[in-house]
């Protein structure tokens, strides 16, 4: 009871705070998108994102996340055209269009930032996804940090924030023990 008691408060504590910081990218995790449009969480995130690259934290936006059979767009294809469509420069968003879940995504771009020589990171993701989103980004050899959304619907009720952090208590525990995501295609954990 004491590990998962202290788990949860670490998820709790790490979702409060705010370590926005220059980086080499902004990497926004994906969530559900609806032929190209972003859901209502995933366009939180998104603008999140946009507002640390206005604010000139990173030079490039990264967005993360594959897609579903028959999927006409991956997470991170919708999210790069919604960052497009709002006036980020479109040579400042990169797609790394891979991962059905927060591990695989955070592991692609960890390939793609060796690959083109950055290293620091701010992930970009739900409060209660952060800790368990910065522990798999660093495993995978990112510097991260996160900067959490303040809005969108998860965060509008307490027995809905009570939820999530029950859910990524039990989720990165078995991050903890195993090295790999909990996600099976009818989860959605990730």
């Amino acid at each position: 009871m004491l590990v998962v008691g202290g788990t949860a408060f670490r998820v709790w504590q790490v979702a409060r705070v705010d370590d926005r910081r220059p980086v080499d990218a902004v990497v926004v995790l994906g969530a559900a998108q609806y032929d190209g449009e972003p859901s209502p969480i995933f366009a939180s995130r998104l603008r999140h994102a946009e507002r640390l690259y206005e604010a000139g934290l990173a030079p490039r936006i990264v967005t993360a996340g594959g897609g579903r059979a028959g999927d006409a767009y991956t997470e991170a294809e919708a999210g790069r055209r919604y960052l497009i469509g709002r006036g980020v420069p479109a040579s400042a968003v990169e797609a790394v269009g891979v991962g059905g879940d927060t591990l695989t995504s955070l592991r692609a771009v960890a390939e793609r930032a060796r690959a083109e020589g950055w290293h620091s990171a701010l992930i970009v993701s739900d409060p209660w996804h952060s800790l368990r989103a910065r522990t798999m980004a660093r495993d995978s050899g990112l510097d991260a940090w996160t900067s959490p959304t303040r809005s969108g619907p998860v965060v509008q009720t307490r027995e809905t924030q009570a939820r999530y952090i029950v859910r990524e208590t039990g989720a990165l525990l078995y991050y903890t023990i195993t090295h790999d995501s909990v996600d099976t295609p009818t989860t959605g954990v990730g």
